[in-house]
């Protein structure tokens, strides 16, 4: 099974690409889509739109996970970066319809630490150490779009191994 994992953004979007085979998780690709400061919102999502679907061409996901938007203190940030949820929602739902999952950032920090409270360092350990990768997966969105990807990937196991819908 391919599994996407995404950071959503709206300046950077991170994603993570897994592959997962019998219980397994090993790392296909991951990065970041990138849109210019200064650009027009409505042309920022556009961009955004068309990295997703490239991705979507380029690994065809069996499923795919996203991080939900967390409270923040910069309102406009916020807004924002659910903007851009919404074009990684609608763009997946019309590529794997219901194979979208989505995940708090404590539910993904205790599925990769057992602490919802851990710090991205920590995090980006874990992901290195889980994933068996040479360094620590840089830049920080595709480090956080990994991690939503192995949290569903062990979510996706126990639901199988217990028949849960």
């Amino acid at each position: 099974m391919i599994i996407l994992g995404i950071d959503p953004g709206i300046a950077t979007l991170g994603y993570g690409v897994l592959l997962a085979e019998g219980g397994r998780f090993s790392a296909v690709d991951y990065g970041v889509v990138t849109t210019p400061k200064g650009t027009p919102l409505p042309e920022r999502l556009e961009k955004l739109e068309e990295g997703v679907a490239a991705l979507f061409d380029r690994f065809t996901p069996d499923e795919v996970a996203v991080e939900e938007l967390f409270f923040t203190k910069n309102i406009t940030n916020g807004i924002m970066v659910a903007e851009a949820r919404g074009v990684v929602l609608l763009t997946a739902r019309r590529r794997v319809g219901d194979n979208i999952f989505e995940y708090t950032p404590n539910q993904i920090k205790m599925a990769l630490t057992g602490y919802g409270g851990a710090q991205k360092k920590q995090m980006q350990m874990m992901v290195q150490a889980l994933l068996k990768l040479k360094s620590l997966p840089r830049p920080d969105d595709a480090a956080d779009a990994l991690a939503v990807a192995l949290c569903h990937g062990h979510a996706s196991r126990l639901r199988t191994q217990f028949r849960i819908k």
